[in-house]
């Protein structure tokens, strides 16, 4: 008989809320975490990253005092203290997982677990062996190597390096223009570095609507950040590994400088060698894990869940994909995840959030198309917060006032997806987001009056 019902390999936002969701289910149930609790979205990801932006964003409110009426002296920051609280919130969270998995009667078993076959854990560091009825893998993803961007942890670093620095590099180019690259891009030109950002693709954050796109691109030009598109680079030389030398190349050009740090925020890959996968019968594809709807990879009692599956990076999605697994091995019938409406959140400044469909791939998919915008500069709180950057932008179906999509640039926007994922979900039109009291001033009226814009009513423009 096996030792618990359901064996959960990881206990990042995937691993943990599986684990939890499965002592709730009255299931028999058992983490094993190699590292620290929470994974490296808790640990080296999400949490503190999102701690040195606050940082950062106090530092610019403080620089710009002026513009408040409020005179200081001269501002130092201090870039260590900043990691260090960064590592005080993580840490934490961190003893708040544990006690989460105590209270739900999950054990925690400290060490490396690799499978022995479909049903059974050896754990690497002392031997034991752990059975299960169903296991969970969510060991997660990590960078991968990129030609020509040799990754050597002191000068060529990833973002677990790039929050551990307790001085903020002065010249540093970032490789990738995504959530990550945006994210240090803001933190790092807000403590006085040079910064530049090499995006492959035609513009920054390609998988966000172009308008979007282009205003935060503007937005970074205006804070200082330089951003090459279209464009790749790759090291030539590490400078007795206090600098690097790096060619940017576009099509237009070819640019050879020297930065004291080069992040590489683009290209993962699934942490699936060295876990017994092959002996367990678990296939892979592209070294990620492919699952159906409910989790399950090909073995039927075995189901993965968050970055290892290559479905979407998000810290959330594995904490939805996790749910969605135990419940299934519950019997529970779960909805199917609908990944095209999962919110997307770039916590940079300013804030970038988004769900649905562009409004090209609506047009690509045939949709009837309408547009609601609202400027962030008719907002009366946005301008009170002297944030008047951005804007929101409704993508609806016009025959029936859907809402396909929303995309948003401005002051604290990644709020505003709670509201909009529940108009979705309850099958709301801009006609009820329009009709609907918001109260007033908030930054969420600016979605009341972008879904008005969208049948040509808007009352603040």
């Amino acid at each position: 008989m096996a030792e618990y019902d359901v064996l959960v390999l990881g206990s990042g936002p995937g691993g943990y809320v599986a684990a939890i969701r499965a002592g709730q289910l009255g299931m028999k149930t058992a983490v094993v975490e190699r590292d620290a609790l929470g994974g490296i979205c808790l640990n080296w990801g999400c949490i503190p990253s999102k701690a040195l932006l606050r940082n950062a964003e106090v530092l610019s409110i403080i620089r710009h005092a002026d513009q408040y009426g409020i005179g200081v002296g001269d501002v130092s920051p201090d870039f260590g203290k900043a990691i260090d609280r960064s590592r005080s919130v993580v840490g934490r969270l961190t003893r708040g997982v544990g006690s989460l998995l105590r209270k739900n009667k999950v054990d925690h078993i400290q060490g490396t677990g690799v499978l022995q076959d479909a049903n059974t854990v050896r754990i690497n560091e002392d031997g034991s062996v752990v059975s299960a009825d169903h296991i969970i893998v969510a060991t997660g993803a990590s960078q991968r190597d990129i030609p020509g961007l040799p990754i050597d942890h002191e000068t060529v670093i990833t973002s677990r390096e790039a929050l551990e620095l307790k001085e903020v590099p002065a010249r540093v180019v970032i490789v990738g223009g995504g959530a990550t690259g945006c994210e240090f891009a803001y933190v790092w030109r807000a403590y006085g570095a040079e910064v530049t950002i090499v995006e492959l693709m035609p513009r920054l954050i390609p998988n966000e609507d172009e308008e979007i796109s282009d205003q935060l691109k503007r937005s970074f030009k205006r804070q200082g950040i330089k951003s090459v598109t279209g464009a790749q680079a790759y090291v030539t030389d590490i400078l007795g590994g206090s600098a690097a030398r790096v060619v940017i190349s576009t099509d237009e050009s070819v640019q050879a400088e020297e930065y004291d740090k080069v992040l590489v925020a683009v290209g993962v890959q699934g942490n699936t060698a060295g876990i017994g996968l092959e002996a367990a019968g678990v296939q892979t594809e592209r070294g990620f894990i492919p699952v159906d709807d409910s989790m399950r990879t090909n073995v039927p009692n075995i189901y993965a869940i968050g970055d290892v599956t290559g479905k979407m990076l998000l810290a959330h999605v594995a904490s939805a994909q996790g749910v969605t697994a135990v419940e299934c091995i519950a019997g529970l019938d779960p909805q199917p995840l609908d990944y095209v409406q999962i919110p997307r959140a770039i916590y940079c400044r300013p804030q970038v959030a988004s769900f649905g469909l562009t409004e090209a791939q609506a047009r690509e998919q045939g949709y009837p198309v309408k547009v609601g915008r609202f400027p962030m500069a008719a907002s009366g709180k946005a301008l009170a917060m002297n944030e008047s950057e951005g804007m929101i932008k409704l993508v609806v179906d016009e025959e029936i006032g859907e809402i396909l999509g929303a995309h948003m640039i401005g002051a604290e926007v990644t709020e505003l997806l709670g509201e909009l994922g529940m108009t979705k979900l309850l099958e709301a039109t801009t006609a009820e987001l329009g009709w609907l009291v918001h109260p007033h001033p908030t930054i969420s009226e600016t979605i009341k009056e972008a879904a008005l814009a969208a049948e040509g009513e808007a009352i603040h423009i």
